[in-house]
Parts: C-alpha cells; structure tokens; sequence
C-alpha cells in the first residue's frame, strides 16, 4: 500500500497547479516522453493506442460519408506554397525550411508540410477536368510540422498527427454543405465518443482560418475554464481553385472553378481528453477509445481456482471489448492505482468468496462505484458499465461547461468576469476586429471563440464600444 500511496502523491492537484498536474499524468501514465529534439514528443505505445482508436472511429465516419484516405508528399516548393498569398502569410511564422539535400544547396526551398492545401490543390489541377470529375472526397492522415515557440505534449508541439480532409465541389452549394456536414462529424464524434460537450459555431473574420471565406470550430472547455480548439472545418470558396487554375467544363459546357474545403482534428484531442476528465489520481478514459476498456485483477491469486476463473472472465469478454488481465506479482492495491492512472474505465476484482458465490466486483473508474454483479451476467453488467461511464464523464462535463459559462452586458461587467471567473463569456459583439483586439488587450489573452449557430440576444450593444451589436459571441481563453 505504501508503493500505491506513493503514486498517488506523485501527480499534483489539478487545483493547485493545472499545468504541473497536466504534465505529471501525460509523463506518469506513460502517454509520451520528451525527445532531444526542441519541441518534439514521442508518443508511447500507450498514448499511441489512444491516437489509434481515435483514428479507427474518426476513419470509419469519414468513409461513412463517402471520403477517401490519399497520401500527399511531406514537402512543399516555395513556389508552390507562395501561389496563394492569405494562405502563405498566415503560416509563414511557423514553417520549417530545408534548404540542403545531401551536401548541395537546393535551388530552391522546400518547407515542411504546415497543412497540405497546395499539395492537393496542384494535384486536383491535374486530375479534375469536368463535373463527373467531381466531387473529390479525400482525407489525409499524416504528421505536420509548425515551428512553435512554446510547446506542451499534445496541446502545441512542432510536429504533430491530424488528419486532413479536402475537398472540391461542382458549387458553392456543394461546398458550404460538405463544410458543416464535416463539423457535425466532429461534433459527434466529440460527444458519441469522447463523452465530451463543445460550443460550435462560426469564427471571426480575425480568427478565420489562412486562406478561407469561412471557418467553423468546435470548441470544448476545459475542466479549469480554458478553451481547447477541438477541430475546424473550412470553406474556401473557388480561391484556391482560381490561384492554382483548377478548372473544369460544367454541365453547360462552359469553363468553371470548383468550390473547395477543409477541415481537420489532431493529437490535441488528447489533451483535450486529459484536461476535460481526468483528476488526481490519474487518467479517466472514455470507454471507447480507451486501451484498455476492462482490467480484470484476481484477489489472493495463489490461491486454487482464482486465476483459472480470472482467464475464464478474460477470455470471455475480450471478445467484444479490450481486456487486461494482470498476474503480475505486485499486490492488488497496487494494481488497483495503476489501472486508475491508466484511465481504464472499469476494473474487475475477483477472489475466492467472489468465486464462491459465483460474482465479481465491477469498479467504475469515473466515480469510484463498486458493482456486485453475477459471473453469469458478465457481459451485460460490463456492456451497462461502460455505457455508464460514458454517460457519466458527459454529463459531468457538461455540467462543469455550464457551470462556467457566464453572461456579461456591460464592459465593466465582462471585464470582472475574465478578471475573476474562468470559463466563456457570452456577450454581444458589433463585429468590428478593432473591439476583439481591445478585449484581448484589456483581459490579457481573452479572445472570441465563436459565434454560435444558435445566438442569443443579450442587448442591443457590443459589450465593446456600445455600437449596435451584430452578433453574440463566446469569448474565453484558450491552450
């Protein structure tokens, strides 16, 4: 028990230092490690497996809705990255540049993939020439790379895995459809399967992704108040189309750009999953992207039966769900701390009086709960486990996003509110940049999240300057 304790301690409170207490369970439920290279994690096979069951959900739903997984080259011409002018200014701070191949100098630069838009907009100038040429459905997993200045495990580091969707259409119609479509995706998946809530909505022309006529975000909030921005879906209009002379012949034989998106998610969702439903003692996963969904732990294993009966139960269930079974020789306490580190949604306790009366104990990592269940109704009292816990991290979630969510009317107001309350502030706005700059200056870092798609009407004022409001929007701070 000392050995348990002793983990125990080890993570700080998240309410006494968030960002120690992040990166005590990111190093401690071995989700990474540092590399020698500035701004660069590895991803152990732990966080790895998350990233994995993420990938296999998120691909099935791109599949579901007709896309194609493609794979672009990792390095881009400067001349090619320069064709279009928002898009090259917005990235330039962050790209990574080789300039040898080998021992020669290269005549001419090539950067590190920041996003693939120029890639696949050279390619679909290529292989789209008329409208049963389209639409192109396509989506890229691979890693990019963004030159940071700070960098934390998952939230912001120098390379990082996402997928990439793009996409191009016969019309703008097409287009702005496949754009929201794609966030409901996100948004879904957010809540279906990562038991996490979020604000969806449209961002500010200041906030608008490089390049794009539109950018939607879903944004969740962090158990300490703070922004994650969760996944963006973009609508480019025929910009693209028009820089890099992609045309195609319509169905009126005439010449015409096509419309383009893209939307996009990363390795940040696991930060996001840490910061939304973890606590002190360690991970808490979502069952279904979990590693491992259930650890099953005999009790006084050396005696007759216990371990044969364990296996049994394993074996049993791992048919449908992803089963540990621990033998090791370390004690059951101690056992009990490493799978609440690991995040494992449920535990299975089983000795010699549990065999006796033919039951096991099901624990809830989530809220601790201890269920007595029958062996003979495993696999239903698991499946309502799961299930359980699942429902029990969103609402918790939920509950804490509500409960951080606050209304400011007046100036004076959603300047004490950032001052002293975290969480978003919901006020109106009259859709001048000029006003988000000043709000962020005067709050130190609290920026418009997004307007949401189902605004309130707060007042008739921006919370600003007291000019006629246009929109309501979420403002907060974010990772």
């Amino acid at each position: 028990m000392a050995q348990q304790k002793k983990m125990v301690e080890a993570i700080t409170s998240r309410d006494v230092d968030f960002a120690k207490w992040y990166t005590d369970i990111v190093k401690k439920a071995e989700l990474v490690d540092y590399s020698g290279i500035k701004g660069c994690m590895i991803i152990r096979p732990y966080g790895y497996a998350i990233w994995e069951n993420i990938q296999k959900d998120l691909d099935a739903r791109f599949k579901k809705t007709g896309h194609e997984n493609i794979y672009m080259p990792m390095f881009i011409p400067e001349s090619l990255l320069q064709k279009e002018k928002d898009h090259v200014e917005g990235f330039a701070p962050e790209v990574a540049w080789v300039t040898y191949g080998g021992n020669e100098k290269l005549a001419e630069r090539l950067c590190v993939r920041p996003t693939s838009e120029t890639l696949f907009c050279e390619h679909y100038a290529k292989i789209i020439n008329s409208y049963r040429d389209l639409p192109k459905l396509y989506n890229q997993w691979c890693s990019v790379v963004r030159w940071e200045k700070t960098t934390r495990p998952f939230l912001r580091t120098s390379e990082f895995l996402w997928q990439e969707g793009h996409t191009m259409h016969e019309t703008a119609e097409e287009a702005k459809e496949e754009t929201m479509r794609m966030l409901q995706v996100y948004t879904d998946f957010y809540k279906e399967t990562l038991a996490i809530p979020a604000v969806t909505g449209e961002k500010t022309e200041k906030e608008r992704f490089a390049g794009a006529k539109a950018t939607y975000t879903i944004e969740p909030m962090m158990h300490n108040g703070v922004a994650l921005q969760g996944g963006t879906s973009h609508y480019f209009g025929d910009g693209f189309a028009k820089a890099f002379d992609i045309t195609f012949t319509g169905r009126d034989n005439k010449i015409h750009n096509p419309y383009q998106t893209s939307w996009g998610v990363s390795t940040r969702m696991i930060g996001a999953i840490i910061m939304v439903h973890s606590d002190d003692d360690g991970l808490v996963l979502p069952p279904k992207i979990s590693p491992i969904q259930v650890a099953v732990i005999p009790v006084a294993q050396h005696k007759p039966g216990v371990l044969d009966k364990a296996n049994e139960l394993a074996d049993k269930l791992s048919e449908n769900y992803r089963v540990k079974l621990d033998d090791s020789d370390n004690s059951p306490g101690w056992k009990f701390s490493q799978y609440e580190m690991k995040g494992v949604p449920i535990r299975i306790e089983l000795g010699p009086k549990d065999i006796e009366n033919n039951q096991c104990v099901i624990v809830r990592r989530d809220t601790r709960e201890k269920l007595f269940v029958s062996i003979d109704n495993i696999e239903k009292a698991v499946a309502d486990a799961l299930q359980s816990v699942h429902n029990g991290m969103y609402e918790k979630a939920l509950k804490n996003m509500q409960e951080k969510t606050f209304v400011a009317n007046t100036h004076e107001e959603f300047l004490d509110i950032a001052k002293n309350k975290p969480g978003f502030i919901k006020a109106m706005w009259c859709g001048e940049t000029a006003c988000e700059e000043k709000l962020k200056d005067e709050t130190n870092g609290v920026k418009s999240r997004c307007i949401p798609f189902n605004e309130e009407h707060l007042s008739d004022t921006c919370v600003c300057c007291g000019k006629p409001a246009k929109h309501m929007v979420y403002w907060g701070r974010q990772y």
